[in-house]
């Protein structure tokens, strides 16, 4: 990719995600956090409501952690890639994923951990190590699910090791087993293991995460395993094996899976440079079509207002959940009713968020 198309791009992405967070009715996940929850991202939203009082200020703070996080990956991929069109493609590619749109444009922890991930891995890369047990110390404090990274830490240190950062890390794994942090384990076998690749191949779309397995896969058999394919794949694995028994939380375990992106494109482009120009035609097609159902789920996620309003699909639409109760707030102030009869309990705090108090409170 040239890098002209990409600063241009980047812009318009930037222009779309701030209008996606200022216009975009608070989620039932999102007013769930910040009135039942006292967690670091309810905390930052109320933060955002003191300086804005609008969707925009609730989810100020998530909006620069989503910045940063693909700055973080620019720089990353930097240090992965030895031509810049690589780099801005990797970050093309990154940033118009479903998972990173959407959590940057709504408040989640995923967003807030994914920024530190990278840093850490950057942080590695510059041979920063006085700076890795600070970030680890930050992941153990806001991610209750930080355990699985720092395990792929300790299995990427022994492999490779590096006795300080092995004994680092194994010491905030045993922080976390004994201070009980980390994922709930339990349950019977409940047939989860299929929602939990569909929740992948929503946060990836589906095709660019059929080869991001792939290339994942690829690596372990015959690549080169690098820290950033160790903490995606121990993440991915967990979840995979987690969900044999147990409903899997995707946001306990996508911000690490995500960050691999640049091994993705690392392995296609091994795949195509070898072979002689007349040769890969398949690849290249191959990769317009996946980059291109890539930027249809972006666009849909983006339009979704107007798609919402004039498919005539309300009752099947995926944000009828979002729009729903502020349409309802909206016809019950324009008839005068200052409180509502609450039928679904799944609304009752989005519905506090717009002042629309239940008029049987019992």
């Amino acid at each position: 990719m040239k890098k002209h198309y990409f600063w241009t791009i980047a812009f318009a992405y930037a222009v779309a995600v701030f209008y996606l967070a200022a216009t975009t009715p608070i989620s039932p996940h999102e007013a769930k956090t910040l009135y039942l929850n006292e967690t670091l991202v309810a905390l930052l939203m109320r933060w955002g409501q003191g300086i804005s009082d609008t969707f925009l200020g609730l989810r100020l703070f998530f909006l620069f952690a989503g910045f940063l996080g693909i700055l973080l990956f620019y720089q990353l991929s930097k240090k992965t890639f030895t031509k810049p069109e690589d780099t801005y493609l990797a970050t093309f590619i990154f940033m118009l994923l479903p998972g990173i749109l959407t959590g940057t444009t709504l408040a989640n922890i995923a967003i807030i951990v994914l920024p530190v991930v990278l840093l850490f891995a950057w942080m590695y890369e510059k041979g920063y190590f006085w700076i890795l047990p600070l970030l680890m110390l930050v992941l153990f404090f806001i991610h209750e699910a930080s355990i699985i990274f720092f395990i792929a830490v300790v299995l990427y240190a022994i492999a490779n090791k590096e006795k300080r950062l092995a004994i680092v890390s194994a010491a905030f794994v045993l922080a976390s087993i004994y201070l009980t942090k980390g994922i709930v384990i339990g349950g019977r076998p409940s047939g989860h293991f299929l929602e939990i690749f569909g929740l992948y191949a929503t946060l990836f779309s589906p095709f660019v995460f059929l080869y991001f397995f792939y290339a994942l896969y690829r690596i372990l058999l015959k690549g080169k395993k690098n820290l950033l394919w160790y903490i995606s794949f121990t993440a991915l694995a967990f979840s995979l094996l987690l969900s044999i028994r147990q409903r899997v939380h995707i946001t306990d375990f996508a911000p690490y899976v995500m960050i691999a992106v640049p091994l993705m494109l690392s392995v296609f482009n091994q795949s195509m440079r070898v072979r002689l120009p007349q040769f890969r035609k398949m690849y290249q097609c191959g990769s317009h079509f996946i980059i291109l159902t890539l930027i249809v789920s972006a666009l849909a996620i983006i339009t979704h207002k107007a798609s919402y309003y004039y498919s005539g699909m309300h009752e099947k639409h995926f944000a009828k959940r979002i729009y729903a109760p502020y349409e309802k707030v909206k016809k019950l102030r324009a008839e005068g009713m200052k409180c509502y009869d609450g039928q679904h309990r799944s609304e009752w705090y989005q519905f506090q968020y717009y002042n629309m108090p239940l008029c049987n409170k019992k």
